[in-house]
């Protein structure tokens, strides 16, 4: 029998429109032999649509074409399974389909940051990738470096800014920021992607300039050193705390000083294809130590932040001093970097079918633990304020 995959997309965030490539690039990878693909699109107003014209990644080209096609959908848990529902009831039944397992292929905001990933753990749904605290860990880049400098993985230094502390005090921060940092410095919205809100700082005007771009998107922002004679490299890894295998790595240019949104998604010759078109070389031009190096970095990242499913890691290297730095994690990465599992010899297809096998493991693990606690404490409550107080 067939399982109903239900593929999730969109979203309010400002990679929208990168998620729905990516998603329909995953729509065509599924093995129609096995799976029944269900589309399911998130709109920027935050609601749920499906639509069998949303197999056609050109119904998206007008978005609001896209909704007005679209049936709005929600989603119940009824026994053991979880359902698709038309929003308004119909004459006999609001039922649509079983959705057996989700796939989210979401990017940054309400997304890939563990707020659909709780969600779908409410419903106690099956889903592909990170669950909501690896999404959490994964997505905030402030989390995930503090954790990883914890657990003495090597990271580039950096600060990080709320917007309300950064406004009342702007002065001694530059100040200080200046001292600890020394000029480049590259700044950054803490939860987002597709380098969205990124830019880099050469002096005091533009380091200002830079921090109050970043704060357009996020009220939370770091701030990092820029190595010099930098080589960027990224490595995916597939797995989930038990086991886990990596991508050959790929060695990414970037027209300008960082790799910018337009280099990963709006280069000439990309027509459409995401990260897919960015400007690369796989595998990278780096020697065996420095391969290994990053390869063993990848794994020891992906398990100290308790990823899963199929997570990009891109890495920075010192050309001068061959430190590797651990740069960030895509917990849902455009595409789902399947160009560099295409390199190791892993079709998409394939891909999919890991990913969908690692979140029915998952969910088979978790229906183990034990999640109730039998007691009779409230017994000891009349609903009094005199009532017994908690010890």
């Amino acid at each position: 029998m067939k399982l109903n995959i239900g593929v999730i997309f969109g979203g309010v965030s400002v990679e929208h429109e990168i998620s729905v490539i990516s998603a329909h690039q995953v729509i065509n990878a599924l093995d129609k032999e096995k799976y029944n693909v269900i589309p399911i699109y998130i709109s920027k107003d935050q609601d749920f649509y499906f639509e069998n014209s949303y197999f056609d990644i050109k119904t998206f080209t007008d978005l609001s074409k896209a909704v007005a096609a679209g049936v709005k959908v929600v989603f119940k848990k009824v026994q053991s399974k979880v359902e698709m529902h038309y929003a308004k009831n119909k004459l006999f039944s609001s039922k649509m389909k079983d959705i057996d397992i989700f796939f989210p292929v979401m990017h940054g905001t309400n997304g890939e940051d563990g707020k659909l990933q709780g969600m779908l753990e409410m419903l106690d749904a099956t889903f592909v990738g990170p669950d909501t605290k690896s999404a959490v860990n994964g997505q905030d880049k402030v989390f995930m470096k503090s954790i990883l400098a914890h657990n003495g993985i090597k990271i580039v230094d950096f600060e990080w800014l709320y917007k309300t502390d950064y406004y009342e005090n702007e002065d001694d921060i530059i100040t200080s920021l200046i001292k600890k940092l020394h000029f480049p410095m590259i700044i950054k919205p803490a939860s987002l992607g597709s380098s969205i809100g990124i830019s880099k700082a050469n002096n005091i005007d533009k380091l200002k300039e830079a921090i109050d771009y970043a704060f357009q998107y996020d009220t939370k922002i770091l701030i990092e050193k820029v190595i010099d004679n930098l080589c960027e490299v990224n490595c995916a890894v597939l797995g989930d705390y038990s086991e886990q295998i990596t991508s050959d790595i790929e060695e990414v240019f970037q027209s300008d000083e960082f790799l910018s949104y337009e280099d990963k998604y709006q280069s000439k010759g990309s027509k459409g294809q995401g990260m897919a078109a960015t400007k690369r070389v796989i595998p990278a031009n780096i020697d065996t130590e420095l391969t290994s190096k990053v390869k063993t970095l990848a794994i020891d990242g992906f398990k100290v932040l308790n990823l899963s499913g199929n997570t990009r890691i891109d890495f920075l290297i010192d050309k001068n001093t061959r430190e590797v730095y651990l740069n960030e994690t895509n917990t849902i990465p455009g595409s789902l970097a399947f160009y560099m599992w295409e390199s190791s010899g892993m079709p998409f297809s394939e891909l999919c079918d890991r990913l969908i096998k690692l979140a029915i493991k998952r969910k088979r693990e978790e229906a183990k633990n034990i999640t109730t606690f039998s007691t009779n404490v409230l017994e000891n409550f009349d609903g009094s304020k005199t009532s017994k107080k908690m010890g």
